[in-house]
């Protein structure tokens, strides 16, 4: 469908959780509001809020049950929702990622070059011409899930999840692409990888970027991969 909902939908995640969905598909200007009124709730937080994860188009809000309660939050959410439009997104920094696609670092383009007809080589310029949103992070430390993959690489999850996948890895799915960074097990469709650390908890700033930001693939040789991976450019900082 698309699209803002006229009025969000509210469901109980639990004894200590709010679910506020505000649409049903990956959609940019869903991604704003959701953005927007995290903002607006960080930035005056109603009484018993422990903490505010945006996703896609919802937001999963825990409570303390003992401070308020889910009609009390909507009541909350509603009146910020009237002040929205006073809300200024930061502006998003620009992440550029280096990537080798294909061969054994992208052991699954042979068949997303079967699946969609495009040629590898074409798959490589649709996969890293867009700025992709970075619209959330989750399912491990820093994964980013992002909005804009072109229609053309549209191809399904694989059948059965792989046990491991190495961190790194740059996957597509359904109209979704990612990268790993750990590693973990993922049934996404893996097209190469990047040297870079996206996630590293003894850095300053343990990950690369922020939901909201900008993210750009760089296609580079696999000797280029070689020297990123064994020089301190793999760390990215």
């Amino acid at each position: 469908m698309g699209g803002l909902y006229t009025r969000p939908i509210y469901r109980l995640a639990g004894d200590r959780g709010l679910l506020v969905e505000y649409g049903d598909a990956i959609d940019p200007e869903v991604n704003r509001y959701v953005r927007a009124m995290s903002i607006a709730l960080s930035s005056a937080p109603p009484p018993g809020l422990k903490e505010v994860i945006p996703t896609y188009c919802s937001l999963l809000i825990y409570y303390d049950p003992l401070l308020t309660d889910p009609t009390k939050l909507q009541q909350g959410l509603e009146n910020l929702s009237e002040h929205l439009s006073n809300i200024i997104l930061p502006v998003p920094d620009t992440v550029e990622i280096p990537v080798c696609y294909g061969g054994a670092l992208g052991p699954d383009m042979g068949f997303v070059s079967e699946y969609s007809g495009l040629a590898l080589k074409e798959i490589v310029r649709i996969h890293s011409e867009p700025s992709y949103q970075i619209h959330m992070i989750g399912f491990t430390p820093g994964f980013p899930f992002l909005g804009g993959l072109s229609k053309l690489l549209y191809v399904p999850r694989l059948r059965s999840p792989r046990m491991l996948v190495s961190a790194g890895s740059v996957g597509i799915a359904n109209d979704q692409t990612g990268i790993y960074p750990i590693d973990s097990p993922g049934g996404w469709q893996l097209i190469g990888r990047t040297p870079f650390k996206l996630f590293d908890p003894s850095r300053p700033r343990p990950f690369l970027f922020k939901t909201g930001d900008l993210l750009k693939f760089k296609p580079i040789t696999l000797e280029q991969y070689s020297s990123l991976l064994s020089s301190p450019m793999g760390d990215n900082e």
